[in-house]
């Protein structure tokens, strides 16, 4: 049974929902917006590594160089790409920039990305960039659970 994050396109298996931070089940490529399982990019990248390959994303095959994908991912925040502004707001949070993750996730969450829900009520409990908020919290917790997280 799939799960709100739906099947993986390479393996097409159901991507489990993560059972801790440390443990992600998934990976998002910015160069396609997809998806994809664990076991898939692992997979790849023994390949890569086996055949002496440059890496590349599992799903579409493409190489990019770190500001190619800014760029891509950039565009794609343009467009109201709900993945994309849940990657953006990733990587400002792990900037420590919790304003600017908090609105990334508001609107990807906005367009029914769940794991921006999760990730702002771990923001709202712990008031971190906000100050806590214990009813976004828990409606944000709500919604996640909603989605399937």
């Amino acid at each position: 049974e799939s799960t709100h994050l739906g099947d993986c396109p390479i393996c097409l298996l159901p991507i489990p929902i993560p059972t801790s931070e440390e443990t992600l089940a998934y990976s998002i490529y910015s160069c396609c917006s997809k998806v994809v399982c664990t076991g898939c990019g692992v997979a790849n990248s023994l390949r890569e590594v086996e055949e002496r390959l440059p890496r590349r994303c599992p799903f579409c095959r493409t190489q990019s160089t770190e500001e190619e994908i800014n760029l891509k991912e950039m565009k794609r925040v343009k467009a109201n790409d709900p993945v994309a502004m849940y990657n953006m707001g990733m990587d400002r949070n792990k900037a420590g920039d919790y304003a600017t993750a908090i609105e990334y996730w508001e609107k990807a969450a906005g367009l029914g990305w769940v794991e921006s829900h999760y990730n702002l009520s771990g923001l709202y409990k712990g008031g971190q960039g906000v100050e806590k908020d214990i009813k976004k919290y828990i409606h944000t917790t709500k919604q996640a659970a909603i989605g399937g997280h």
